[in-house]
Parts: C-alpha cells; sequence; structure tokens
C-alpha cells in the first residue's frame, strides 16, 4: 500500500487499553507508513497532547479516558475528532458523538477496518462523511441496536441529501 491519504498526516490516538492502541498503530502504519502516530493513554496525556500540535485526526476512546470530555476539546480547535468504542457502544453515544461534532463513531469490533474510516474523515466534510459512516455500518448498527435506533437517534442519513 503506502499511498493513503493518512500518510503524512499526524494522528493522536487515545485509548486506556494498550493493545487497541497497538492494533490501530499497526494498521494505520500499514496502509500510511509515513503518517506521525501518537498515543495517549490518560485524559490528562491526551489534554496535554492536544494543547500544542495540531492533529489532522484525533481517535477516541469513549470510556476510560473521558473522551466526550476530549472531544469537546478537540472540537473548539477545530480537529477531526473519530469516536471509537467498546463499552459505550448504544445509540445514545452514537448521537451523542454526532450532536458533539464529531466525524465518525466506530466500534472496536471493527478497527481492523479503520483506515478507510479515517480516510473518509480527511475527504468528506461533515454530513457527507456521517452518511458514509452510517452506509458501512448500517448492518452493525442494526444487529447491534434496537431496529429503530435511526429514529430514536434522529439519524435517518438517508434524508440528509435535503441539507447537503
Amino acid at each position: 500500500m503506502g499511498d493513503s491519504i493518512l500518510n503524512g498526516k499526524r494522528i493522536l490516538a487515545v485509548d486506556d487499553e494498550p493493545d487497541v492502541l497497538t492494533v490501530l498503530e499497526e494498521e494505520i502504519f500499514g496502509a500510511a507508513p509515513k503518517c506521525k502516530f501518537e498515543k495517549a493513554m490518560t485524559y490528562e496525556e491526551a489534554a496535554k497532547k492536544l494543547e500544542s500540535p495540531a492533529y489532522d485526526i484525533v481517535i477516541l476512546d469513549i470510556m476510560g479516558v473521558r473522551g466526550f470530555d476530549l472531544l469537546d476539546l478537540a472540537v473548539r480547535k477545530n480537529l477531526k475528532v473519530v469516536m471509537l468504542t467498546a463499552h459505550a457502544l448504544s445509540p445514545e453515544a452514537l448521537k451523542r458523538s454526532f450532536e458533539m461534532k464529531a466525524r465518525a463513531y466506530l466500534p472496536k469490533e471493527k478497527l481492523g477496518e479503520v483506515v478507510p474510516f479515517l480516510e473518509d474523515v480527511l475527504k468528506y466534510e461533515y454530513l457527507p462523511g456521517w452518511k458514509r459512516v452510517l452506509e458501512k455500518l448500517k448492518g452493525f448498527f442494526d444487529s447491534k441496536f434496537e431496529s429503530d435506533w435511526e429514529k430514536k437517534t434522529g439519524l435517518v442519513w438517508q434524508e440528509w441529501h435535503k441539507w447537503e
């Protein structure tokens, strides 16, 4: 590979599980060996990293590192954020991620597919990017959430063409 638009980009991944950070690093470097990948394992460490250099993408675990607090910090700096979760996999956390201006919400079960999602975050604006996330993960969310999760969250992405 090596021709990913992630090459040359700065990525910060924040998770309290070292194995998740290792998988992210391997997946991202496999596609983009020239990107700069940084890690943090605590809220405090991540908040400090977010003070200085600008990142092209920030990947935040929701649980364990106060992911929504970090999302707020990162969005105020106009950073593109991807929320990653296993324990907070719910329609409510999905909706909150969207409302707080994250660019994507990914289950940790999809870590092996993270690169195309990250590339989409760089390629697409907010609503078109979310539309792609939801198109790709609709089947997954349908199997994990109640069947009416889209209506409950208000994320009826098939109707978003009205606002694009």
